[in-house]
């Protein structure tokens, strides 16, 4: 992938100084060690804004026996003396364990993870157990049955008897470590520790993992999900959303708690496979028994899904699909020969076993792969029609647009209805009667917790002519108003690939309307019509015959090309249309699908396109002129950094770094964006500082934007920096300080600096679970709502903060972790410049939940084009 440039060629931008960018002969860059940071403590909480009083849900836990200790045991099993995954069978193995050698083990109580590790309250009797554990299972015996796995049906001909099928296996318990309970409460007072506060932590969340297993859910880290259908949110293409719960258990200001959330996961739809294969792969009709695209889809999607036969209600796991036919793949049977009772080997297709032998109808499998459930040296085959896929199994692949939409419309809660949804579900979960967490005196509190809110005052902005905006609730519009800084628009053209639009009509309109809004548009160049014989060809070859008319009837390049796409959501034109004028010839383009041509939408339009041509639609009143708390003074840099990766299964699909830099200080609403591939399913970005091999060069991220905020800030170089990370979860914010803020320090020495500028950095997640409710209102929480108090750390820096307006379900607040902080914002500073930067999205008129990073959807940016926007939503182009 090329790098997001600027004008300049060949990437050489000037240095931050006015010498040429030659590193000092004193200086050595590589030898300039950083200093180390560790994570900031709380320095005070916020006071502005309006008093509020709100809910949380997180139940308070009690801690009588703070003296407990857990002991954790390390769990091995085996068979035959090889050692065995535990996944699985682990819990199955761990059960029946307790229930025969309860004595042997003083009748304590375990904890299992389901994998190698085990706790107690307590130590057990020895440091070392080894036990024999019995498995049996039941199955049918037929007499055709085949243990030599030769290809033939499982589970199928004349039923003699019931059988049981047994395995022995070894499970080892060894003595791992200690792990005090009263670390949890040292952590509450804000003392430094170890990490055995975490560990600690953990067992508790092991605790309720095992007592969900033993109701039958199925656990996806911390949130479990229960087997009914009253929870199933059908979201097509044999796909279902299940509600469950998570839970987990964390320290806070007003102690330990329990933070409990909806959770929702995607599972396959139970019930016949052939149902599935019709919804998933969008097939309407079961006549399809030669199509082998079809077939060759199918076998990728079934494969380790598991089954039950409905003739006879036994599970088995997919290995994969039968070369031939169900009427035409053959297998050796044995069979008896008259009265002699000596056996013979006959060939016989598996439809003619199960219909003649069996004496089952098969109505539609002849034609169609038999689904193979043995091993791949020992295939048994099932006709498909015999097989229905199990409940509770995760559907891991990505999910389309419209079955996104889906989920959200189907499973959105309002704040009212998902209060009553989390207090049901603790009191049902009877976490009192657990016998491990009786044991070390906990009990969990049925009530949310009471939290005291403020809402900042909104910030102000300015647009055209100097007037004064002031968003109400989060939002804003342009009636009346003209945008901050129109840009000209001469030569455009529109292009239209629907043919129920009046295209003629939507230009007349679109410069009229820019017209109101400050926006001088000539008339457009041309209107090109797509040909209606390259309308059924394939979306890249209906854009390459577009763009063909377009080099014939214009003699260069336009300024921006308006494109009428056929539908509005889902367009297969999209993704080939952005590749072929963003990232390979470098035209700004809007794409439109209108349904309502009104004042409105076109000036959501023209918003959107302003931007985009390097325009600004509003700034805010503390920028016009500068009044921002210790930034409007001293030369400082925003970034916000943020990692795409790649879909669920998708492992060879490069993770996407982007980062945004401000730019002419000391503005705080243009940005200029850089992005750069890493390995898959990386997360700390490594191209922040990347010498080249003959180090005197900077290939980096951050030398690109440190020279271009240096061009744009009249010569100032930044003294200090403010960093937004985005998409990092609490077990990396070290990482974040050690690794990407090192690589920040070193592209800023490589430039010959020596004095290192003051840093702020501050994670923001949306992923998490904490949510809040206004205790005395049924509608969601106002916009600026922040929390700083009771349910945060006890000792990290950090705060709550729903800036945007909650329109439909309930609001999740971000949750903002100062990591350091060498600049020394108070609270109300901190908290007031956040809140600010969710104004300026210049694309919108609402405030949204993040202020300043790439947080939707990364993947391609296009080169040659400064994107004058504070909140970079990058645009994602998959080709």
């Amino acid at each position: 992938m090329e790098k997001a440039r600027g004008t300049e060629e060949a990437g050489k931008f000037p240095s931050l100084s006015p010498s040429p960018p030659t590193i000092p002969s004193n200086v050595n860059p590589e030898s300039m060690k950083p200093p180390k940071y560790s994570i900031a403590s709380r320095q005070g909480v916020g006071t502005s804004g309006k008093q509020i009083s709100l809910l949380a849900n997180h139940f308070k836990v009690s801690v009588n026996a703070t003296d407990a200790v857990f002991y954790q045991y390390t769990v091995t099993i085996s068979s035959e003396e090889r050692v065995v995954e535990s996944k699985g069978i682990g819990r199955k193995l761990v059960d029946r364990l307790y229930k025969t050698y309860s004595s042997e083990l003083a009748g304590k109580r375990f904890a299992y993870d389901g994998e190698k590790s085990l706790y107690t309250v307590g130590p057990l009797p020895q440091n070392k157990f080894e036990f024999t554990i019995v498995l049996e299972e039941s199955f049918a015996k037929h007499e055709s049955r085949n243990p030599d796995g030769d290809g033939s049906p499982v589970g199928t001909g004349k039923r003699t008897k019931h059988s049981y099928w047994s395995k022995t296996y070894k499970v080892e318990l060894s003595y791992s470590a200690k792990i005090p309970l009263k670390s949890i409460s040292l952590a509450l007072k804000g003392v430094e520790s170890d990490n055995s506060c975490q560990d600690a932590l953990r067992v508790l969340d092991i605790i309720l993992r095992q007592q969900a297993a033993n109701r039958g859910c199925l656990l996806v880290r911390q949130s479990f999900f229960q087997d009914d259908s009253r929870n199933y949110v059908d979201v097509g293409g044999g796909v279902l959303g299940l509600r469950g719960f998570h839970s987990s258990f964390r320290p806070t200001q007003g102690g330990l708690s329990l933070n409990m959330d909806v959770s929702t996961t995607m599972i396959l739809k139970p019930g016949p496979v052939m149902d599935f294969l019709k919804l998933n792969l969008n097939v309407n009709d079961v006549r399809f028994g030669n199509d082998a695209h079809f077939w060759l889809k199918a076998k990728r999607l079934l494969k380790n899904m598991r089954i039950k036969t409905t003739h006879r209600n036994m599970e088995f796991k997919i290995i994969g699909l039968s070369e031939k036919p169900c009427a035409e793949q053959f297998f050796p049977m044995k069979v008896k020969n008259g009265d002699s009772g000596e056996g013979q080997t006959v060939e016989i297709t598996v439809y003619e076993y199960f219909t003649k032998h069996c004496g089952i109808e098969l109505t539609y499998s002849a034609n169609m792969p038999c689904i193979d459930v043995g091993k791949p040296k020992r295939p048994n085959y099932l006709p498909i029609e015999l097989c229905s896929l199990v409940s509770l199994q995760r559907y891991t692949k990505a999910l389309s647009s419209n079955q996104r939409a889906s989920l959200v419309e189907k499973s959105r809660q309002k704040p009212r209805d998902r209060i009553r949804t989390l207090t049901d579900a603790v009191r049902s979960n009877q976490y009192g009667e657990d016998p491990v967490l009786s044991a070390c005196g906990i009990s969990i509190g049925k009530e949310l917790t009471e939290v005291n809110g403020r809402v900042l005052e909104t910030p102000r902005l300015k647009v055209g002519n100097r007037e004064d905006c002031v968003p109400r609730n989060g939002r804003w519009n342009f009636n009346n108003k003209r945008l901050l800084d129109p840009k000209k628009i001469e030569r455009w053209i529109v292009v239209n690939f629907s043919a129920r639009c009046d295209i003629s009509r939507i230009s007349r309109d679109l410069i009229s309307c820019g017209r109101n809004k400050g926006i001088e548009m000539e008339r457009p160049h041309t209107l090109i019509e797509e040909d209606r014989q390259t309308a059924q060809a394939s979306p890249p070859a209906r854009v390459e015959a577009m763009f063909e008319q377009i080099i014939a009837k214009l003699p260069g390049p336009p300024d921006f090309i308006l494109c009428v796409l056929p539908v509005r959501k889902n367009s297969d034109i999209y993704g080939p249309w952005k590749k072929k004028c963003l990232s390979d010839i470098g035209i700004v383009t809007q794409c439109i699908c209108p349904i309502k041509i009104n004042d409105q939408y076109l000036t959501n339009v023209l918003l959107k396109i302003n931007a985009k041509l390097g325009g600004m639609n509003s700034l805010l009143e503390i920028e016009h002129p500068s009044n921002l708390p210790l930034i409007k003074d001293i030369p400082t840099l925003i970034l916000g950094m943020d990692v795409s990766h790649g879909s669920p299964g998708r492992s060879d699909v490069p993770s996407i770094a982007a980062v945004v830099g401000s730019r002419y200080w000391p503005l705080i609403s243009k940005y200029r964006a850089s992005v750069r591939t890493q390995s898959p399913k990386e997360e700390m970005i490594n191209a922040l500082y990347k010498p080249l091999p003959n180090g005197n060069s900077d290939d980096g991220i951050i030398r690109e934007l440190l020279v271009d905020f240096y061009k744009t800030s009249e010569g100032r170089k930044p003294k200090q920096i403010i960093v937004f990370r985005d998409g990092v979860s609490e077990s990396q914010f070290k990482q974040v300080l050690d690794i990407e803020l090192e690589q920040i320090i070193k592209a800023y020495q490589h430039l010959g600096e020596v004095d290192v500028p003051k840093f702020t950095v501050i994670v923001a997640q949306k992923n998490h679970h904490t949510k809040l409710f206004q205790a005395n209102a049924p509608e969601n929480v106002p916009p600026g709502t922040v929390v700083d108090t009771k349910i945060v750390h006890p000792r990290n820096y950090d705060f709550y903060m729903c800036a945007h307006a909650g329109m439909i379900g309930t609001s999740r607040p971000a949750h903002y972790h100062v990591l350091l902080d060498e600049i020394g914002f108070s609270p109300n500073d901190l908290q007031n410049l956040i809140h600010s930067l969710s104004y300026v999205y210049q694309r919108s008129t609402t405030a949204i939940s993040i202020g300043i990073f790439p947080v939707s959807h990364p993947c391609f940016i296009f080169s040659k084009t400064f994107v004058s926007i504070s909140l970079i939503i990058i645009l994602i182009i998959i080709s």
